[in-house]
């Protein structure tokens, strides 16, 4: 949810995807991929030194930013579309057999499943076409055409949550199915919102007067918010720091949990309600995938490759890490796809409560 490309160095502009740039055309919302092509033959290890084992989502070509669906199954993304040239939304098998486009219409962004594993939720400018196209990777320059919509897996029944033309996205949904959150833009601040799955009761979470805030995923216990966020007094500073924080979905108890001058980005929790990986840039433009304890403050390096990584999500059982990487690409290229990592070695999965029986002798 957040950064642009600028010269040929990846520079951190906090937003919710990277630039879209085509244009529309009508076609039928089909299946892109469905038949299987030897994803065993093609699950080669990408790794570099010290990482652990790292492939590419087959049938999957210039795509950003997948969530799991909540059996772990299934990736949801957006990615370029032939058809048309402009980014839309696509749900995939986590094996690449499968690859389905859901929306063809406008540019699509952010997207995340809903705990039942039947409907998600994205932004697109699809009602807002006559709307200056804007920039998603440019700060000052966000569509303000945006909405949010839910439909079914397979793209039917589509609703429309908002309605105000303005910038709403960043999208997720409360691990318990009772909130949507987002990031609304406000003559030019930036905040956090939740609303209803049916678009009652919108809510601003945030009301920071300098930080903008975006990014953000609800923990495990869906009452508690991880999030990125800049100063905006310095955010045409080409060096300026970037954090992340949480905060209680009520906006009391906002807690800074990085503070070391640097960009930390694309925060998302791990499924143990205590870790989280994120994105944080090495000098001068290089992004690495890092977990973090929230409770001991220790940092664990996950990816060493000279490429950009970033992105990163775990799945609800805490088996693979995606994300989305330029890995592979021709040198200077921007051209990102995705990748999973195995990361059932550093035990993040869901915590189960032990059951205690007692038993009469």
């Amino acid at each position: 949810m957040k950064l642009a490309l600028q010269g040929v160095g990846v520079v951190l502009l906090g937003v919710a995807s990277l630039s879209i740039f085509a244009h529309e055309a009508a076609s039928p919302i089909m299946p892109v991929v469905d038949a299987y092509t030897g994803w065993e033959t093609k699950k080669h290890n990408l790794s570099e030194a010290n990482e652990l084992p790292i492939w590419q989502l087959p049938n999957v070509d210039r795509a950003v930013e997948s969530y799991f669906s909540p059996d772990s199954k299934q990736l949801i993304f957006y990615a370029k579309s032939k058809a048309s040239g402009a980014y839309h939304i696509n749900i995939a098998s986590i094996d690449g057999r499968s690859v389905n486009e859901i929306n063809d219409v406008g540019n699509d962004a952010c997207s995340f499943f809903f705990p039942d594993n039947k409907r998600v939720v994205f932004t697109s400018t699809m009602d807002n076409m006559d709307m200056p196209r804007g920039n998603w990777s440019q700060v000052g320059d966000y569509p303000q055409g945006a909405e949010l919509y839910t439909a079914n897996v397979d793209g039917s029944n589509v609703k429309r949550l908002t309605n105000n033309r303005q910038y709403d996205a960043e999208v997720s949904v409360s691990p318990d199915g009772e909130w949507i959150l987002f990031t609304r833009e406000t003559n030019g601040m930036l905040d956090l919102w939740r609303v209803r799955p049916d678009g009652r009761d919108e809510i601003q979470v945030t009301h920071s007067p300098d930080l903008q805030e975006g990014g953000s995923f609800y923990m495990s216990d869906s009452k508690t918010i991880i999030f990125r966020a800049w100063s905006k007094a310095e955010e045409h500073d080409r060096n300026r720091g970037m954090n992340i924080y949480t905060v209680k979905h009520n906006g009391s108890e906002l807690t800074q949990i990085t503070n070391d001058g640097q960009v930390n980005w694309a925060p998302y929790p791990a499924p143990d309600g205590r870790h989280f990986v994120f994105a944080k840039m090495h000098p001068p433009y290089n992004f690495e995938i890092y977990m973090m304890d929230i409770v001991t403050g220790k940092q664990t390096r996950l990816t060493t490759s000279d490429a950009f990584d970033g992105f990163p999500s775990i799945s609800p059982d805490g088996e693979l890490l995606s994300f989305s990487s330029s890995r592979g690409a021709e040198k200077g290229s921007r051209k990102l796809t995705i990748f999973l990592m195995d990361i059932s070695s550093l035990g993040i999965g869901p915590v189960v409560a032990q059951q205690v029986v007692l038993r009469e002798d």
